[in-house]
């Protein structure tokens, strides 16, 4: 959707809608033929269904695997191709970093390295967020000429690497090789603006290799999604409503806050962020709720997990119902198949459900009637305009 058709049709309305991300949720067939989201106990869901439409989003195109910042960005309304954000200014921001104007910022990853110089465990075993706190410390130690630097813990083995002075660029690769039994990347300009920042970024990881190698877990780091801070229209600006994101992970956090919405903090589980949206109901128009652990357990390759996680959040249904919000949509940032233990390209389910719903003829959330509903396969950056035009946010274009 155009952003400036958005900001000429947007008007408030006395309604709610809620966005419930299950990040990774799209999935592909397990032992049985069915997938993960096929295989969980989704009766609350599927009774959605019933009275909703279904469909299937593209967070950025045919083939395109998404990181989970276009995914957000795409279900956010923005094109995930003309406002790129890398992880680091995702992190950074999610835990409430400030970026500069002359900073750039990566998410990193504490990582397991063998002698052979090879990745063995891409998250050194998913450290507790209080040891990355610790080996954080110590890696505050390391400078740098000519640039101040910056290292902040996020959660579990995350941590945030800013640089801060004149004349750095985000043009250079990352080091994250994002599989394991291969050496990490070695930090390269990808233009000539940014051959300064590349060999600053190759001395540092070169530093801290030294300084954590004599460690059993977490001996080394990996370093992915160098930016700044983007220029984005903001979310509420251009809806004309009042936005909130309820999230437990920085890094959702941060595209929230990045996008303008208002940042509910103080859940460490799904019911404290239902509990969190009944406190702030009167307080917003639009509620982002972020759910992990679907991808998370993707991520791990554990199909009987993410099964579980999404039957984990069908149970909390009703209490989301219970709010009265106008407008629902459960969906996901991308898919995450545990058979690939990886995000992938594949379409991604959607279900709307609320005011002004045209049902169809599926009555089950999952892959396969997604594929069949009433929304077809969409690009992710028109759920929005859909959520909203369901919620009479959206009015008439032209006489």
């Amino acid at each position: 959707m155009d952003l400036d058709l958005i900001r000429r049709l947007s008007q408030p309305a006395d309604t709610k809608v809620v966005l419930c991300v299950l990040d990774g949720l799209g999935g592909l067939q397990g032992p049985r033929g069915r997938t993960e989201l096929e295989e969980a106990n989704t009766r609350n869901l599927d009774r959605l269904a019933e009275g909703g439409c279904l469909g299937r989003t593209l967070p950025v195109g045919y083939g395109i695997t998404p990181g989970s910042g276009p995914g957000h960005i795409a279900l956010f309304g923005y094109d995930p191709l003309v406002y790129e954000i890398g992880r680091g200014a995702l992190e950074g921001t999610g835990i409430g970093f400030e970026l500069g104007p002359n900073d750039i910022a990566a998410r990193g990853n504490l990582c397991d390295i063998n002698a052979e110089g090879l990745v063995t465990d891409r998250r050194a075993g998913r450290l507790s967020t209080e040891v990355t706190t610790g080996v954080c410390e110590q890696l505050r130690q390391i400078t740098l000429p000519g640039v101040e630097v910056f290292v902040e813990p996020v959660q579990d083995q995350r941590f945030v690497l800013v640089l801060r002075g004149e004349g750095l660029s985000d043009a250079l690769t990352e080091t994250d090789p994002q599989r394991e039994g291969v050496s990490p990347i070695v930090a390269t300009a990808t233009s000539p603006e940014g051959e300064r920042t590349a060999a600053l970024v190759r001395e540092w990881v070169e530093k801290a290799r030294a300084m954590l190698g004599g460690r059993e877990r977490g001996n080394g780091v990996l370093l992915r999604g160098w930016s700044g801070r983007p220029n984005m229209p903001p979310f509420p600006e251009l809806w004309k409503l009042r936005a909130a994101a309820v999230t437990v992970y920085p890094m959702y956090r941060g595209v929230a806050k990045l996008c303008g919405m208002d940042s509910i903090e103080g859940a460490h589980t799904l019911d404290e962020q239902i509990a969190l949206m009944k406190q702030h109901w009167d307080d917003y128009d639009f509620f982002f709720l972020h759910y992990k652990y679907t991808d998370t357990a993707g991520e791990d390759g554990d199909f009987r997990r993410k099964q579980e996680a999404i039957s984990a959040f069908d149970d909390a249904v009703p209490a989301l119902l219970a709010l009265k919000p106008n407008v629902l949509v459960v969906t996901g940032d991308h898919s995450t198949p545990a058979s690939m233990a990886a995000h992938s390209f594949h379409p991604v389910p959607l279900l709307l459900w609320g005011d002004l719903v045209r049902s169809d003829h599926v009555h089950q959330f999952s892959e396969t009637n997604c594929a069949h509903g009433e929304l077809g396969t969409f690009p992710a950056k028109e759920v929005m305009p859909l959520a909203f035009a369901h919620a009479g946010r959206l009015a008439k274009y032209g006489a």
